[in-house]
């Protein structure tokens, strides 16, 4: 995907798991790249590897669930490299699990400012600057919770859904400004979010995938960098599932 090749992009929540591996294949191409996450020492281990490997990374810091720091963020990487081509919002957290009746007012709150405020957040102001640019690309990552319920998770159920309907909107809104954005929409992938699953549980989540094993970050990572590239260039508003046939069934 040449023509990646010296753009400017931004991945948020890219301290680890899907976020780190998208922000490593975007500068493996060529991208100069903004790794932000509200981890500094992940973030920074991140930026370490990628110029260790060749690339050019800088660290932002933001807690992307605050609208001032998503402002600060997307202004910040105009600052560092001059422009904002491509912007991978992938931060988000797996929230408080609960039935409905039970979960608590703060944990409904947290997941939605996490998973669904801050893409909001981030993409006023990523639209913002692609519009003086006249052009751009934005990936935001959903769930295959974007598409179907899972018990005991309502509130990222609710987020990731409004994710989806995000995307498509921004889509309908900017396509004729020359910027797209596409979803995509991963189901149980190996990263620190599973850490402490026990063996019985990550089986469990094993058998809901057809394929019959879990996702691997660097395959969400490999359809998010062609969905930032020319190459999707009729690609605009799209749900992608990477999900070994989870919605299948």
């Amino acid at each position: 995907m040449e023509d990646i090749k010296n753009k400017t992009a931004l991945v948020t929540g890219a301290g680890s798991g899907i976020g780190k591996a998208v922000a490593e294949l975007y500068a493996r191409l060529g991208a100069k790249v903004v790794v932000s996450d509200v981890n500094e020492a992940h973030g920074q281990e991140v930026v370490s590897q990628i110029k260790s490997a060749g690339g050019e990374a800088v660290f932002i810091k933001a807690d992307v669930s605050d609208a001032a720091a998503c402002e600060a963020l997307i202004a910040g990487t105009v600052k560092q490299y001059g422009s904002l081509d491509i912007a991978c919002n992938n931060a988000g957290i797996g929230g408080e699990a609960n039935f409905i009746a039970d979960m608590s007012i703060e944990g409904w709150n947290k997941v939605i400012a996490v998973n669904l405020n801050s893409v909001f957040y981030c993409m006023k102001y990523e639209l913002q600057q692609m519009l003086r640019q006249g052009k751009g690309a934005i990936v935001n990552m959903a769930s295959i919770l974007g598409q179907v319920g899972f018990a005991t998770a309502s509130g990222y159920v609710a987020a990731k859904h409004g994710v989806v309907g995000l995307t498509q909107n921004a889509a309908i809104e900017y396509a004729a400004k020359g910027i797209r954005t596409n979803a995509v929409g991963p189901a149980f992938i190996n990263t620190p979010l599973l850490d402490n699953m026990d063996a019985a549980a990550k089986q469990m989540l094993v058998s809901l995938h057809p394929i019959g094993r879990l996702g691997e970050a660097n395959e969400v990572a490999e359809l998010v960098a062609w969905l930032s590239s020319d190459k999707a260039s009729f690609v605009n508003g799209s749900y992608y599932a990477v999900d070994g046939g989870y919605l299948s069934k």
